[in-house]
């Protein structure tokens, strides 16, 4: 989630001119849901009002029609809308076309889409001031559309050795 309050970051500043960051104090935001394609840097993603397990068998489909043949791997967080009883049928459906891997509780670092939101929030949200969920949300929008798969591969990292490593890493948990 990008949330509508500021996200401050160490800045530098000429001494006795501290940057002043106004804030308004709300919680709302701009809730996205992408996976990333280890071999292409594709990234199929969706903005969400909620989030939600109907919203999650919606990004479901969405991803699965964006590859509709060969089977998917997705590594995804622990998070209750992940283990819905409602995915079940979908899943079932598909006949193990698309197969949910869980990462450990408290191991976002082995999930290569956290460094793209750490990306995305260094490049828009970090010491900016928004008015409006409206601005967050153009912007946002702007930088997903904009994206460059091969840019995506280089930034993050995704690379042979670093697939082989994710690999081993599962191989052990």
């Amino acid at each position: 989630m990008i949330r509508e309050y500021q996200a401050l970051q160490y800045t530098w500043f000429a001494k006795g001119k501290q940057r002043i960051i106004k804030t308004t104090g709300k919680h709302h935001g701009v809730k996205l849901l992408a996976p990333i394609d280890y071999v292409t840097g594709e990234i199929v993603w969706q903005e969400e009002e909620h989030y939600t397990a109907l919203e999650f068998l919606s990004f479901l489909n969405k991803v699965t029609a964006s590859y509709p043949t060969g089977n998917m791997v997705m590594i995804l967080d622990n998070a209750r809308i992940h283990h819905a009883k409602i995915l079940e049928p979908f899943l079932k459906e598909l006949g193990g076309r698309l197969n949910l891997i869980f990462l450990p509780p408290y191991s976002p670092e082995l999930n290569v889409v956290e460094g793209l939101w750490k990306w995305l929030k260094s490049d828009i949200i970090h010491n900016v001031f928004y008015h409006t969920t409206a601005e967050i949300r153009k912007n946002v929008q702007a930088f997903m559309k904009n994206i460059n798969p091969m840019t995506v591969i280089d930034r993050l990292s995704i690379r042979m050795e670093s697939r082989k490593r994710t690999k081993n890493v599962f191989r052990r948990i």
